[in-house]
């Protein structure tokens, strides 16, 4: 039996695991790693506070996630493909290594997070060519 997400450290076991596998994806790795060229010494630890925010409530993230996906959006189309690329990843991702409560809630998030930055990147983009 799995255990569930219980701390830090579970947290950075997921995000390694999960961006291990980003990078090695034919459909959003270039993305990461040619694209945007992500410094992961950077990266990764913003993705530890951010998901250490999200799932136990604790205010040490900062930084704008929808700002940066505007911007990575310029340079890279990021359409429905691409998000339930991403999705798929990190929930496979989640349930390769954990099971429990909080590892469902995690993926309860990431999917409410994704299809709200697919909606808002997609949607401004519309009323951006109606103009």
């Amino acid at each position: 039996m799995k255990a569930d997400i219980e701390n830090r450290a579970d947290i950075i076991t997921l995000v390694n695991a999960f961006y291990q596998k980003v990078q090695q994806n034919l459909t959003i790795g270039p993305i990461f790693t040619e694209v945007v060229q992500v410094d992961w010494s950077h990266h990764l630890p913003k993705m530890y506070d951010f998901w250490e925010s999200i799932l136990f409530g604790k205010a040490i993230y900062k930084g704008n996630p929808m700002l940066t996906h505007f911007a990575v959006n310029q340079k890279a189309s990021l359409k429905q493909e691409e998000f339930n690329t991403w999705k798929l990843i990190f929930f496979n991702t989640v349930d390769e290594l954990f099971e429990g409560e909080n590892a469902q809630i995690i993926k309860q998030k990431a999917q409410s997070i994704a299809d709200l930055m697919h909606f808002k990147i997609n949607n401004a983009e519309a009323k951006i060519k109606i103009v």
